[in-house]
């Protein structure tokens, strides 16, 4: 008996790319625009310098983020999202919204 599978590699794809660790919060902490490496780092606790830079870059060739390089002394890069991150802010907000109802405080009774 043959049973019809719900399984989208798109969709896969989709939740592996935000589902990397760091990766959601990258994203979140983008949606409030432009950011410098260390104002990243420094927004999102006990993420390594090599971990965002690794996510930063899987991002990117993804197409969701893009570094911006500006010819200064010294040097400043930034990251922002493209209009394909961009379109994640209503994604970010569902997982949001999920997490408070169900992911909140251990001692909630509520949830």
């Amino acid at each position: 008996m043959s049973q019809k599978s719900n399984f989208c590699p798109d969709f896969h794809k989709a939740v592996e790319l935000i589902g990397r660790r760091w990766s959601g919060a990258i994203v979140r902490e983008l949606l409030a625009g432009t950011s410098r490496f260390t104002d990243l780092h420094d927004a999102i606790p006990e993420i390594s310098d090599r971990m965002l830079c690794a996510r930063l870059r899987e991002l990117e060739i993804e197409g969701v983020v893009v570094r911006q390089v500006h010819a200064e002394t010294p040097g400043r890069v930034e990251y922002r999202l493209t209009d394909k991150g961009l379109a994640l802010r209503s994604v970010v907000a569902a997982i949001g919204e999920w997490a408070d109802r169900w992911s909140g405080c251990a001692g909630d009774s509520e949830h």
